[in-house]
């Protein structure tokens, strides 16, 4: 489809009718247990990705990307200080090249933050998104204790990925669903993912 963007993750290519519009914010919602950090690493081979990282440092994100099994890029990896994280992400966000990804793992620590500066961080998000035409995928962690803003990130996102990460007998099945997409089109039932060395539609189950 014209103007969309590939996330070049195939099965979400084709669910998406090619990908995801430009501009595009993401909500992805996942376990922390889960395995749904290799979904963000192959979002990088598409094209040339800012990766922020909140949690671990850039040198473990770094690590971790060159150990992959599947295919990623090389992204720019910088680490958010807690000190001031909106201030330092705002920053970072500012030098986005056009046409690129943003890679925020995880939103937790930015959710934390004043009401009113976070919201405001959100706003000029989506401006800068849709001033470079660039795609922006924000890892927020299901947690016990919700952090307050979650529900603002939900609200300004464009679409929400859910990551579902269940154990059924004795195998894993990740279920991922997109309850909102503001163009309309999204897929209607979940995709059943493998998350094992690649993304890939988890068919181990089907009836020929």
């Amino acid at each position: 489809m014209v103007d969309r963007l590939e996330t070049g993750i195939d099965v979400l290519d084709r669910k998406l009718d090619g990908g995801l519009p430009p501009g595009y914010i993401v909500a992805y919602t996942a376990d922390p247990a889960s395995q749904s950090e290799l979904l963000l690493y192959e979002l990088t081979a598409a094209r040339g990705t800012l990766y922020l990282t909140t949690e671990r440092s850039d040198g473990v994100v770094r690590h971790t990307l060159e150990c992959s099994p599947s295919a990623v890029g090389s992204p720019t990896v910088r680490h958010v200080s807690s000190d001031a994280p909106l201030e330092e992400a705002t920053r970072l966000v500012d030098a986005l090249p056009d046409g690129a990804n943003l890679v925020v793992d995880t939103m937790n620590v930015l959710e934390r933050s004043d009401r009113e500066e976070y919201v405001t961080f959100l706003n000029e998000l989506k401006e800068k998104m849709t001033e470079t035409g660039s795609i922006a995928m924000l890892h927020c962690l299901q947690e016990r204790d919700t952090p307050d803003n979650r529900s603002h990130t939900y609200h300004a996102a464009d679409a929400v990925f859910d990551l579902q990460t269940d154990l059924s007998g004795t195998e894993i099945e990740n279920h991922l669903t997109i309850p909102k997409f503001r163009h309309g089109g999204q897929p209607v039932e979940s995709i059943k993912l493998e998350l094992t060395e690649e993304v890939a539609i988890d068919t181990s189950r089907d009836i020929a």
